[in-house]
């Protein structure tokens, strides 16, 4: 995650995203062209969706803090860990966010990943290669779009979907950023507490009550890095004090929260992701 003094230009970066009419429900993207041949080097920040990195031409490096170390496209679980995106500049990158419930569907499996990376070519083999190829080629950022949205509903109209109890239930915790009770979603999709819990864990790859955590923790990073006062957003997303506030934020991104209200990857989300 972001360490002390950890400054990015984003002068140096032109931040590109798709038209609303391009989009399809779960998935976001946006691209980053880094103009400046200075090094890069920006500590994710964990959220509630499975990221895919694709590197579109420079020197792109995402590694974690076990120091294993993958260039190219990969994949990043819900649990991202003390990973970074670094490198050296210019060059560009599509990164694409699917909620689990699309991450299922595309990536053909849990999304979870035992909280780490993986790469494009371990999970699509060949198709990785084969649309990686395709996008290097794109010569703007809405054929690169185009070709990005275009693969991922072809994954999702072949993909078995997961069970919709399971969809609606991930819907509703994202309407109510985490706050509503496991007992209440399960009465509203007519299922019992342990049937919710056992097949949301299997198809998402977190239990409900993680989930909502992860859910609430992304609010609270967010409120923290628009300025707000920590005491205000520990209120604001239902922990009990700013003790508790404190302890979360520790757990799900190994920093304090002054660090997470001036970290770098969340400095530029209303550009990048403009629907939230």
């Amino acid at each position: 995650m972001p360490r002390a003094g950890e400054t990015v230009d984003w002068a140096s970066v032109e931040i590109a995203v798709p038209r609303p009419s391009c989009r399809l429900p779960g998935v976001s993207m946006a691209g980053f062209a880094y103009r400046d041949t200075a090094p890069i080097d920006v500590a994710m920040v964990a959220h509630p969706a499975v990221t895919l990195l694709l590197d579109l031409g420079g020197d792109a490096l995402v590694h974690d803090s076990g120091g294993r170390r993958e260039r190219g496209n990969v994949v990043i679980g819900l649990h991202p860990g003390d990973l970074r995106v670094s490198g050296a500049g210019p060059g560009r990158c599509l990164q694409i966010r699917l909620d689990p419930v699309a991450a299922t569907a595309v990536l053909g499996g849990s999304p979870e990943l035992s909280g780490t990376m993986v790469t494009l070519d371990a999970l699509w083999g060949r198709d990785a290669s084969r649309v990686g190829d395709r996008l290097h080629a794109a010569g703007s950022w809405d054929k690169t779009f185009t070709i990005a949205y275009g693969m991922i509903a072809r994954r999702l109209a072949a993909s078995r979907p997961v069970d919709p109890e399971v969809a609606r239930t991930w819907r509703r915790m994202r309407a109510t950023r985490g706050r509503v009770r496991v007992e209440h979603l399960a009465g509203e999709v007519g299922w019992s507490r342990q049937r919710l819990w056992s097949r949301f864990g299997a198809q998402v790859g977190l239990t409900p009550k993680r989930a909502a955590r992860l859910i609430r923790f992304d609010h609270a990073a967010h409120l923290l890095a628009a300025g707000h006062a920590p005491a205000e957003v520990a209120t604001e997303t239902g922990c009990a004090d700013q003790s508790h506030l404190n302890r979360e934020v520790r757990e799900f991104s190994g920093l304090t929260s002054a660090a997470v209200a001036t970290a770098p990857w969340l400095a530029i989300d209303d550009i990048a992701w403009p629907a939230g």
